[in-house]
């Protein structure tokens, strides 16, 4: 055997990094090992005899689904419901979110211009921001519960939930995608005496349209998929009519509307990526 056919040493094979992967697989076990714990995440105790037994009795009641014809009306107007709720509370948020955002970003601040934005609309700038964080820290849920109490059983709490915690999110990511393009164009303008208004519909916009349409038609998709599970707090949609078939353990009603939850899911998801290429 020549040299030039002689197998590489054994130690060429071995990877390089092998020491850096299983020194962060380890760091990683340690650090979620404690989660695991506090959570007291038990999965086989789904596989316990009785569980077991019960979860298949449960199942076993969804089939086959009701298909009635007057409990597919009911499904239908309460889907219908859904979608109007996820549709109105976006509306909502964007009259919340896009003043909110003008008011945030940095690159429409005249004073800015210089170097250094002025005390007064960095404070204001500062406040906004914080109002943002506050809308999107309180989950949607949480909000439907405080409007369930206030304005009742009904669309109406879920509205307001959507409204107020996608203003939050929509705002922060707005003044993100804003901030983060070019901004040579609007600044070109303040200088020449644009106002904010004009700088924006002409300098900002027309540049980030096309993401700040793509981000606006995914959380609608978004909303549509909260807005099913603030019914379960009383919020009104299919979400609060599943709860009430889950009360009365009736497996087959739940299984038509989760079948018909999907195939909504599935129509917002093409209607999103529709209107993605058609605006973008």
């Amino acid at each position: 055997m020549t040299v030039a056919t002689l197998p590489p040493p054994r130690a060429g094979l071995r990877d390089p990094a092998w020491r850096g992967r299983v020194t962060w697989a380890l760091l990683a076990v340690l650090l979620l090992w404690p989660a695991l714990v506090l959570t007291e995440f038990k999965p086989w105790v789904m596989f316990e005899p009785g569980t077991l037994s019960s979860t298949l009795k449960f199942l076993g009641d969804f089939f086959p689904p009701k298909i009635e014809g007057e409990f597919l009306w009911l499904v239908a107007r309460e889907t219908w419901r859904t979608v109007a709720i996820a549709t109105a509370g976006m509306a909502l948020a964007l009259l919340l979110a896009i003043p909110l955002t003008l008011l945030s970003v940095r690159v429409l601040s005249v004073s800015a211009l210089s170097g250094r934005m002025a005390l007064l609309p960095a404070s204001l700038r500062q406040l906004v921001r914080w109002l943002l964080i506050l809308l999107r820290s309180v989950p949607e849920l949480i909000w439907a519960l405080i409007f369930v109490r206030v304005v009742g059983l009904g669309p109406t709490a879920g509205v307001l939930a959507i409204a107020l915690t996608y203003s939050g999110m929509l705002g922060k990511v707005y003044g993100e995608i804003l901030e983060s393009g070019d901004s040579h164009a609007t600044a070109s303008l303040l200088r020449n005496g644009a106002g904010r208004l004009q700088a924006f519909f002409y300098g900002l916009l027309p540049q980030n349209a096309a993401e700040l349409t793509s981000y606006s038609v995914y959380r609608w998709e978004c909303a549509i998929r909260s807005s099913a599970v603030l019914g379960f707090v009383g919020a009104g949609g299919l979400g609060q009519q599943m709860d009430a078939s889950m009360k009365m353990f009736n497996g087959s009603e739940v299984s038509t509307m989760l079948l018909v939850f999907m195939v909504l899911v599935w129509l917002a998801d093409q209607a999103s990526a529709w209107l993605r290429k058609a605006l973008g």
